[in-house]
């Protein structure tokens, strides 16, 4: 492939269906276990929520306003659109084949079995019917729909019941009459039922549909149908006008339940009188309908995936490390005055960073805290330790992004309850998305004030910090610190943002100084240097840095990059990027991590960032690149990185067309995850070895230090 052969770069939407069909992948994958193959298989059905409601939503809006203008790529919004529906009815059939075909029989046999309501035997038959009487038949309420242009409002993504009533005996038109269940809310999907071996279970929507007439006193049901529908979610706040942001952003929240339907995903056993009807009455097109033979939404079987069962049925335990650089008995503080601590998450645990915000609340030598909050737990120690804090009366100030999508509801909230503690809340950076990830501790101390920095790639999730794998770096260099206050005046305040020594921010700098970073390599090479670049990230999308890449590659700079989800780059095309290998990993934990490496002649300069390669983030949103200097973290990082590149168990290789292919396995299998973690648990090991082989006497307290 050449350059005249196709456009410089690939489709964003194109692109990221592909990352969800490597998620899709791993479900099918016969060596993960089964119930992590059903946790795959439930993100690629959420994923595609989001995807629907953000992305797609975004094309339909672009069409309706009549833009025709072309993507990168060079394709209009309606043919993106096009495409998109093609490729995502390909994967809905691949997701309706693994389900039926393959995980379902193979989980019956491991001992989580969907029954079959015809092969209930009189005790489990009894107890299902107990169950309606007392317990669902009570919750759910049928709403009548006398015609289509009076359908209810039915929920974005709730899962619903569509029962078509027979026709009355006096009648004479025969016209059909419908009704429409909505399910959720208290009831759980997954109805258990007595068995003597493993989990028994059957569907809500089934137990429903059995017992439809129940619903109908004197009324004869002819179909009983699942659908469900997404919504736009497209809209936003317009900040410019908007006198109070958080009721503004609920205003949007509201709207989404309120927007345009864009997909109908309907039961494939629906007559074609129902799924009319349906169309019809949601006002979706033929094209926005997607019949499925496996249960609609499978997105909720990721709580089936957590369920009681035989360990076999998942990955074997992998309990984050404390690395031997913390030592959580004693303060953290002198132990990141005496050198920078980086962790790799969730190898190692996410701990330190609970307990610097809570040792920093606590601690009466602490004067202030500030911090970026983007997305948190639901029952954050982070936030408690800023309420303590407050509480104690240090000087708190939150940066809380209340723009966070499908966490504005929680994040408002969370602001909320802050102000009522006494933390100085800012709710983002109007026009922009605050995404960066930084914590800053003032802390008095008999050498004057020092400033405790922690920066990381991933959010202030406690739970997320187990399952997606970040960076974590843990600093008091004063050139950090002096930039971490001018970040925090320049955010909270009305102050100009002044040129950084070490930080590099966006949106006003962020993509020159990676611009100027990769020309760098290029002008190095150019000069018949050695010259190389290896960067992680989730995205790559921005054509500016692209169009730098590829000026790289032509100049004979080695790009290796390793990234998760959508890649507009294309590799490997002759005299424009045949020096640049592209490569994705997806395996049990989420790659999350954004870290870079620039040869620099030899002198190695060292990033880890919250951005990925997107305009988004590099013109919409408040990000940081953070160098790191220290020796042992820039090993660290440079060792993990090259871990990353090494896996040929889990990783794909991006072709020119945008298509992926495994990774060949070689002689020696390398998994990078499992090494990693490897790695962590030999370091603590080692360290402990080390510590027993260290002769310490016992003495008396009066006896004091030996002396020199």
């Amino acid at each position: 492939m050449t350059t005249s052969d196709v456009p410089l770069y690939l489709n964003r939407e194109l692109s990221w269906l592909e990352f969800n069909q490597r998620v899709l992948d791993e479900a099918a994958d016969p060596g993960v276990p089964l119930l992590e193959r059903l946790k795959f298989l439930a993100i690629t059905a959420s994923n595609l929520d989001e995807f629907f409601m953000v992305r797609v939503g975004g094309l339909r809006l672009l069409i309706e306003e009549g833009s025709t203008k072309p993507d990168p790529s060079g394709l209009s919004p309606k043919r993106q659109l096009a495409a998109v529906q093609q490729r995502v009815h390909e994967m809905c059939a691949c997701q309706e084949h693994l389900y039926l075909d393959e995980l379902q029989p193979a989980l019956a046999e491991g001992g989580v079995a969907r029954a079959d309501l015809s092969a209930l035997d009189g005790e489990q038959w009894q107890y299902l019917s107990r169950v309606f009487d007392e317990e669902i038949g009570l919750i759910v309420t049928p709403a009548a729909v006398h015609d289509p242009e009076n359908f209810p409002l039915v929920a974005n993504l709730g899962l619903h019941v569509a029962v078509r009533l027979r026709p009355r005996v006096d009648d004479t038109k025969r016209r059909p009459r419908y009704a429409v269940v909505p399910l959720g809310g208290p009831l759980d999907r997954f109805v258990p039922l007595p068995s003597a071996n493993g989990l028994l279970y059957v569907l809500l929507e089934d137990v429903v549909r059995t017992f439809a007439e129940r619903l109908f006193p004197g009324e004869r049901v002819a179909e009983a149908v699942v659908f469900r529908v997404t919504r736009n979610a497209g809209m936003s706040v317009d900040e410019d006008g908007a006198f109070d942001l958080l009721a503004e952003m609920e205003g949007v929240l509201d709207a989404r339940t309120l927007s345009d339907c864009i997909r109908l995903e309907v039961e494939a056993a629906a007559t074609k009188t129902t799924i009319q009807f349906l169309t019809r009455a949601l006002g979706v097109q033929t094209e926005d309908v997607y019949a499925t033979g496996a249960p609609v939404g499978l997105g909720d079987f990721m709580a089936l995936s957590g369920c009681e069962a035989n360990e076999s049925l998942r990955y074997p335990g992998m309990p984050p490390q404390v690395p031997s650089s913390v030592d959580l008995s004693q303060s953290l503080f002198p132990q990141i005055a005496k050198q920078d601590i980086l962790l790799c998450h969730p190898y190692e645990s996410f701990e330190p960073v609970v307990r610097f915000l809570q040792e920093a609340a606590a601690d009466p030598d602490v004067l202030a805290i500030k911090q970026v909050l983007y997305r948190t737990s639901s029952n954050s120690p982070i936030i408690e330790a800023l309420r303590e804090a407050a509480n104690q009366g240090k000087y708190v100030t939150a940066l809380v992004e209340v723009k966070a999508r499908f966490d504005e509801a929680r994040n408002i909230e969370w602001a909320r309850r802050l102000e009522m503690d006494g933390v100085q809340v800012i709710y983002g950076v109007k026009g922009l998305k605050t995404h960066a990830k930084i914590c800053m501790v003032v802390r008095r101390e008999p050498r004057g004030i020092v400033r405790y920095l922690h920066f990381g790639t991933g959010n202030y999730n406690e739970r997320t910090a187990k399952l997606y794998s970040d960076f974590s770096l843990f600093t008091c260099a004063e050139d950090w610190g002096a930039d971490a206050s001018a970040f925090f005046n320049a955010v909270a305040g009305y102050s100009t943002p002044q040129e950084f020594r070490r930080l590099a921010v966006a949106p006003i700098g962020l993509r020159e100084k990676l611009v100027e970073l990769i020309d760098a390599e290029t002008e190095r090479r150019r000069q018949g240097q050695k010259a190389r670049i290896d960067a992680k990230m989730n995205a790559l999308v921005d054509t500016e840095i692209i169009d730098a890449l590829y000026r790289a590659s032509q100049a004979g700079v080695k790009i290796r990059l390793n990234v998760r989800g959508i890649c507009c780059l294309r590799p490997g095309v002759k005299g424009l990027s045949d020096n640049i290998e592209v490569v994705s990993i997806v395996d049990r934990f989420l790659e999350h991590a954004r870290v870079m490496v620039f040869h620099h002649g030899g002198e190695e300069r060292v990033f880890i960032s919250s951005a990925d390669w997107m305009p988004r983030n590099l013109r919409g949103r408040v990000e940081l690149l953070v160098p790191v200097e220290d020796d042992a973290c820039r090993r660290k990082l440079i060792g993990t990185l090259e871990t990353y590149f090494r896996d040929n168990c889990k990783s794909r290789r991006l072709l020119p067309d945008g298509a992926y292919e495994r990774v060949a396995k070689g002689r020696t299998p390398v998994r990078a995850q499992y090494a990693l973690y490897e790695m962590a648990t030999k370091e603590i090991m080692a360290s402990r070895r080390q510590r027993k082989n260290v002769f310490e006497p016992h003495r008396s307290p009066s006896q004091g230090e030996p002396q020199p």
